[in-house]
């Protein structure tokens, strides 16, 4: 797993008995982001996949529509004491049409849930932003395969399985294949490589597609699946107030809760079948 996972000593009690052991640990390492050599954004992530990262970041803030917009992507500027690449700055050249990124979009040392941005404004924001709406795809998905593919993210969260600290987000199709996952100590994060992904595989707009996600939805998530023209995103936990407004005006189908056998829908109720 190379730097996905670390090792570290733990104190172990069982039954009241105490023995040392080695554990292993989700990797969590700052990332900067940096577009034409100006730092834009610093995120915490677990390591891989970061010009996926950058390219979703971009492209769910409103910066580049599709994979040409970015034209290079190098890792620069950032190592240890022995002198090694840590690989934690990652800068991008966008192409020559594209404007740099506004001030708006630029993040203090690392990116939260809390996104910063609420309230009718932000709604707005992300509805006339959007390149891809969804309001109008078609696609539907039947409740039973809705209501399985969390099992089916979950059977592929192989760092998961080994640390019990990370966040997932996969991309499926109506039938319940699964396209792509990834893992992450940051929820935003893993939403932002599977969008990137897409981008770079020709699958944004997303029309058709279901993301599903490990957690909660916030608003931040919904307005990630909303840039990318995603029309169903469904969750493990509970979604935020701000993320059920801003998927029934943009007509997210958004769901929480899908757990043994059961889901709740907050919008577009009419593309879940049963």
């Amino acid at each position: 797993m190379g730097r996905l996972i670390a090792r570290r000593s733990v104190s172990r009690v069982v039954a009241g008995e105490v023995r040392a052991r080695a554990d292993s640990i989700a990797v969590e390492e700052p990332l900067e982001l940096r577009v034409g050599g100006v730092p834009l954004a610093v995120t915490m992530r677990t390591p891989g996949h970061d010009v996926e990262l950058a390219h979703g970041f971009l492209h769910t803030e409103g910066v580049i529509g599709t994979a040409d917009d970015l034209r290079l992507a190098r890792y620069c500027d950032s190592f240890d004491d022995a002198g090694r690449n840590t690989y934690n700055v990652l800068d991008v050249t966008l192409a020559p049409h594209v404007p740099p990124p506004s001030t708006g979009v630029e993040r203090n040392f690392y990116t939260t849930s809390s996104c910063g941005v609420c309230g009718k404004a932000s709604l707005d924001a992300v509805r006339t932003k959007t390149r891809h709406s969804p309001a109008n795809d078609t696609t539907t998905i039947a409740y039973e395969v809705l209501a399985v593919l969390p099992d089916a993210l979950r059977e592929r969260q192989q760092v998961f399985d080994r640390t019990g600290g990370l966040h997932a987000a996969g991309l499926f199709t109506p039938a319940g294949d699964l396209l792509v996952v990834r893992e992450d100590v940051g929820r935003h994060n893993a939403v932002d490589k599977v969008i990137g992904w897409a981008l770079l595989n020709g699958h944004v707009p997303a029309r058709g597609l279901i993301l599903i996600v490990s957690g909660r939805t916030s608003f931040e998530l919904a307005q990630k699946a909303v840039m990318a023209g995603i029309p169903v995103l469904g969750a493990v936990s509970a979604p935020s107030s701000l993320a059920i407004d801003l998927a029934a005006e943009s007509g997210l189908t958004l769901a929480g809760f899908i757990r043994n056998g059961n889901l709740n829908v907050y919008s577009r109720p009419d593309r879940v079948t049963t």
